[in-house]
């Protein structure tokens, strides 16, 4: 591992821990009491806030990369990625421009968020997990590993996708041009839980303290609070009332 370099213009509080091997660019802030691990890059322009670690070989503000045939073919660079307080980033993460983490979000090795994602406060995105671009997550979610969020999906406070779960925005499959006018991803309202290995297709809205059983294929909406089961997913019954969001005692929760 080589000697680390930081761009001049780049302010770095004098409390941080800095590895080898790190490369922080211009226009960089690092807040008091950081860890960074050995062979870190910070791009232009990222906003690390205070007491956040970012552990070994992992980049943050990276600039997308568009292929020829790619729907997004914007070319202007991103603006400089922003990570809350206390967050905790594992070993080879990518957190592209454009993404702004809250307040002790929790992001594991191996995962990727992509440009305009925002993730809320306290979120756990898991190992392996993929949130593509123009993504929202509200706060106090949790993405198991190896999970994949879609481009244009919105998760609510509270949410939970569990291990392997698949989403989808092109019900086109790549075919025609009429398929550039309807990308969608999914929505899951406050408080929806998708189980184990589910496909979820695209524009479906999973309401409020709804439940996906495991391996489930969702092609329609779920309403609120009902148990939808197979492939196609049909409800199979309520959700019982000690399992709503506002009955589990969470300070956060009863705030709202």
């Amino acid at each position: 591992m080589g000697e680390s370099w930081i761009d001049p213009t780049a302010v770095i509080d004098e409390s941080c821990k800095i590895g080898r091997g790190v490369v922080v660019e211009a226009g960089c802030r690092v807040g008091a009491g950081c860890l960074i691990g050995h062979n870190v890059v910070l791009r232009a322009g990222a906003v690390i806030g205070s007491d956040v670690r970012i552990d070994d070989q992992t980049v943050i503000g990276k600039q997308p990369m568009r292929a020829a045939i790619s729907i997004f073919q914007d070319s202007d660079d991103y603006p400089g990625t922003s990570i809350g307080d206390g967050c905790m980033i594992g070993a080879f993460v990518a957190i592209y421009a454009g993404a702004t983490l809250g307040e002790r979000v929790l992001v594991a090795d191996q995962a990727a968020i992509r440009e305009e994602v925002e993730v809320g406060e306290r979120t756990i995105v898991g190992r392996g997990v993929l949130i593509e671009n123009k993504c929202t997550i509200g706060r106090y979610c949790k993405l198991e590993s190896e999970a994949y969020i879609t481009a244009y999906s919105v998760l609510e406070d509270r949410v939970f996708i569990a291990p392997g779960v698949v989403t989808t925005n092109d019900n086109f499959v790549g075919r025609t041009e009429e398929r550039f006018k309807h990308f969608k991803g999914i929505t899951v309202r406050r408080g929806g839980r998708v189980g184990a290995g589910s496909v979820v297709l695209p524009g479906i809205t999973i309401g409020a303290d709804a439940l996906v059983a495991a391996g489930s294929v969702v092609t329609r909406d779920v309403p609120e609070r009902v148990i939808v089961m197979g492939s196609p997913a049909t409800k199979v019954r309520e959700v019982p009332e000690e399992q709503w969001l506002e009955r589990q005692g969470w300070p956060d929760v009863d705030a709202d």
